[in-house]
């Protein structure tokens, strides 16, 4: 598919597209305004109106959205959420067409990822891991970053749904590689979003212009894309979630996980991952994860309401 004729594969036009939220929602919407059919299905039902209003169609099951479907994405918060409703009685597997492609995006562990695509290989339903990164504006403006595990035939096929989603797309490697990649890219995320809460109050304390010093910061060797999305809220106090603090605790939760499994040391990770905890665990787990800023304020003294 060309992403600038708006019109879908042939091979993949309807979409199933299971998880409506955050993420899921603007995704869904841009995959209906690059032409495929799509049909949502997710357990609010204000989602599912969103899509509709957006030019979709509304499931009522799992099993309904995904009957007819070529490709059934699903975009859910976790493991336990995607192994029900891949697995699960009702599910994915159960009830999609033979031959089929089902493209998990939400972000989960590589060792549940190549568990789903043995289970599909067995029920002959292909499957790419394919988590995403960009948060909800990247999603809302199709300029994702999509990492993609699997099949390469099957990445090729997916290749033109995927640039209706996003501009950088990568097939990484075999089931499970997009999720390890996934991993690593939360990982560096949350280590920024650290570094640049802790220049803030340093910063502050030191009496200096914050956003005349963050404005000359993301100039130099220290600018990032972290630096500049977050600068502003941070300036401002406003976390408003675009991304969770208990989401990313969550991936932070898989990282150290697949560190110990693999045998690879990540001290400054697993020191971000303690600091991400201890924002839950000080009821900061609904905000957006630039509100680990508060967690370094407490530290510093300078905890704010």
């Amino acid at each position: 598919m060309d992403r600038n004729t708006g019109t879908a594969q042939d091979e993949l036009r309807s979409v199933a597209f299971i998880g409506l939220g955050i993420m899921g929602g603007p995704m869904a919407a841009n995959l209906v305004r690059a032409g495929y059919q799509v049909i949502g299905h997710n357990r609010s039902r204000a989602a599912v109106d969103r899509l509709v209003e957006a030019g979709g169609r509304a499931a009522g099951s799992v099993a309904e959205a995904v009957a007819d479907a070529d490709a059934v994405i699903t975009m859910l918060p976790a493991d336990a959420e995607v192994t029900e409703v891949v697995l699960g009685k009702g599910g994915v597997l159960e009830h999609a067409r033979p031959g089929s492609l089902l493209i998990d995006m939400s972000t989960i562990s590589p060792r549940t990822a190549t568990a789903l695509a043995e289970a599909g290989r067995e029920r002959g339903v292909r499957v790419l891991d394919a988590p995403v990164s960009g948060g909800e504006a990247g999603a809302v403006e199709a300029v994702l970053s999509i990492m993609a595990g699997g099949d390469a035939a099957d990445f090729e096929q997916a290749a033109p749904l995927f640039h209706a989603l996003g501009t950088t797309v990568v097939h990484v490697g075999p089931h499970g590689a997009g999720q390890t990649v996934k991993a690593a890219n939360q990982l560096i995320v949350a280590v920024n979003i650290q570094a640049l809460a802790e220049a803030v109050v340093f910063l502050e304390k030191a009496g200096a212009d914050l956003p005349a010093a963050l404005t000359v910061l993301g100039g130099g060797l220290a600018g990032s894309t972290v630096l500049n999305r977050k600068k502003d809220t941070m300036t401002a106090r406003d976390f408003t979630p675009g991304f969770r603090i208990d989401l990313h605790h969550k991936d932070l939760g898989i990282v150290t996980d697949t560190a110990r499994d693999i045998g690879a040391v990540l001290p400054t990770g697993s020191l971000v991952a303690q600091l991400l905890a201890s924002c839950r665990a000080n009821g900061d787990g609904g905000l957006d994860h630039s509100a680990l800023l508060r967690g370094v304020e407490r530290l510093s003294g300078r905890a704010r309401t």
